[in-house]
C-alpha cells in the first residue's frame, strides 16, 4: 500500500491551473482572479456628500446662522452652483459637493430636522456648528486611480464583484472552473425513487459527487450511471471525448479486486492511470491518473463513505488548485476526543465526526465503516487518526478537518 501522502502528491503533482479566461462579472462569482484589478478613475470620482443636508462655508455655519438656500443638488446632478457668503445648497447623499462649500450641515442639524419636502427651503437655519471638511467624501479618498482594487489570486465573492465594478470594469480575467463529469457504476443501483428489489440499492454516490463538485467550485459537465459492464463503460467514456471532454472524470465503485469491478478492468494502465491501495480507511482501493488527452482520472471506491472521504482527500484539493484557489485545504483544528474507539492497523483512519469547542465524537454510534451511510448527514468534520494510533481513547487530541 502506498501511503495518503503519497497518493496526494501524486494527484497534486497532475492538478495545475486552468488556462485564465475574460469572464464577465454576473458569472464571475467564486472564480480567481488571473491578474489584478486596478481602478481606472479615482474612488470616489468626485467630492460628494456623506450626508443629506446643506452644502456651506464653514465660515458662514455658526449655531443659529440662517442661511439662504440657493440652491438643490440632487445625486446625479452636474450642478456645481456658487456659494456667497450666507447661502447654502441643499444637497443629497452621493452627490457633488459645490466647489465653493468646505463642510455639509446634516438635516438633523437644521431646524426643519429630517423633515423633507420636494423643494427645498428659501432659508434654513443651522443648530449644530460642522467641523472642518464635515460629511465630504473627497475625490480618490478610497483609492486613486491605478490602484489595485482586487489583488491576483483574490477569490471573487460578491464583494469583490462590487469593488470591481466600482474600479470600472464589467469583466475580469479568472481561471476558469474545472468541467467535472460523473461516472457511478455498478449493476446493484437503482434511481432513488425506485422500489429497489433484492440486490438492488438506491444510486447516491453520484448525487453526493455532483454536490460536492459544485461546493468545491467545479462545473459538472454530466453525470452517468452505467452497470458492471465493460463494453457500457467503454462507450460512456468515448462520448468524453472532443468537444465534450472534461477536464476531470470522477468514478465511483468498481475500483478494487472484485471479479466484476469494471472500472479497473478498463482503465488500468490508460494513459498513467495506475490502481493502487492507499493505506486509509475507509477508501483503501483508489486509482489515479491522466489519459493521453490530459483528463485528470478519479477511480474512487463504491461505498457512500469511502466516496465522501475520498472526495475530501483527494478530489477536492486537486480541483480547487485547477481553479487557481490559494487555499486548497479545509481548515484543521484540534480537539479532545469524547468517546473512545478503536483504528485499523498501519492505516491513516479518517472518521465522520461531530464536534464542538471541546469535544468530537465519530457521527455513527457504528464506528467508522464504509457502509456507514447515516453518519454523513450529521458529520460536521472528518477525523484524521495517523497510522500510528492503534486506538483513540477518550481525552485524546484528535485533528479535524472542517468541513460545515
Amino acid at each position: 500500500m502506498i501511503t495518503v501522502e503519497e497518493h496526494r502528491g501524486r494527484v497534486l503533482g497532475a492538478a495545475h491551473p486552468l488556462p485564465a479566461e475574460r469572464v464577465p462579472l454576473a458569472e464571475a462569482l467564486g472564480l480567481v482572479l488571473a491578474e489584478p484589478v486596478r481602478t481606472r478613475w479615482p474612488v470616489p470620482l468626485f467630492d460628494n456628500s456623506a450626508m443629506d443636508g446643506y452644502a456651506v462655508r464653514r465660515a458662514d455655519a455658526s449655531p443659529g446662522a440662517r442661511l439662504h438656500v440657493v440652491a438643490d443638488v440632487p445625486a446625479g446632478s452636474e450642478l456645481d452652483p456658487p456659494l456667497g457668503a450666507g447661502e447654502a445648497a441643499r444637497i443629497m447623499t452621493g452627490a457633488p459637493v459645490p466647489s465653493d462649500a468646505d463642510a455639509i450641515v446634516p438635516l438633523e442639524h437644521t431646524d426643519f430636522g429630517t423633515a423633507i419636502s420636494a423643494v427645498a427651503p428659501e432659508w434654513v437655519v443651522v443648530t449644530t456648528e460642522p467641523l472642518p471638511g464635515a460629511h465630504i467624501r473627497h475625490v480618490g479618498e478610497d483609492a486613486p486611480a491605478g490602484a489595485i482594487s482586487v489583488p491576483a489570486g483574490a477569490e471573487l465573492g460578491p464583494w469583490q464583484l462590487s469593488s470591481i465594478a466600482s474600479a470600472g470594469h464589467d469583466d475580469v480575467l479568472a481561471y476558469r472552473k474545472p468541467r467535472v463529469a460523473v461516472i457511478s457504476t455498478g449493476s446493484e443501483l437503482v434511481p432513488p425513487a425506485e422500489t429497489p428489489r433484492r440486490g438492488q440499492i438506491p444510486e447516491s454516490n453520484s448525487v453526493l459527487l455532483s454536490s460536492a463538485l459544485r461546493a468545491a467550485g467545479a462545473e459538472v459537465s454530466g453525470v452517468h450511471s452505467v452497470p458492471d459492464d465493460e463494453s457500457e463503460l467503454r462507450r460512456v467514456l468515448d462520448g468524453l471525448r472532443g468537444d465534450a471532454r472534461p477536464d476531470v472524470i470522477v468514478l465511483s465503485g468498481g475500483a478494487s479486486v472484485g471479479a466484476f469491478d469494471v472500472v479497473k478492468a478498463v482503465l488500468d494502465g490508460v494513459g498513467s492511470i495506475a490502481f493502487e491501495p492507499v493505506a486509509m480507511q475507509p477508501g483503501k482501493p483508489q486509482g489515479f491518473g491522466t489519459t493521453d488527452d490530459g483528463t485528470l482520472v478519479f477511480c474512487l471506491p463504491g461505498n457512500p463513505v469511502s466516496v465522501a472521504v475520498s472526495f475530501e482527500m483527494f478530489v477536492r484539493p486537486a480541483l480547487r488548485a485547477m481553479g487557481g484557489h490559494p487555499v486548497i485545504n479545509r481548515p484543521l483544528v484540534t480537539r479532545t476526543a469524547g468517546a473512545s474507539w478503536t483504528c485499523p492497523p498501519a492505516r491513516t483512519q479518517v472518521v465522520p465526526v461531530v464536534y464542538d469547542e471541546q469535544t468530537v465524537r465519530p457521527a455513527s454510534v457504528g464506528g467508522s465503516g464504509s457502509h456507514l451511510v447515516s453518519s454523513l448527514a450529521a458529520a460536521e468534520g472528518l477525523a484524521i487518526v495517523p497510522t500510528n494510533v492503534e486506538r483513540v481513547e477518550e481525552g485524546d487530541p484528535v485533528t479535524v478537518m472542517v468541513l460545515t
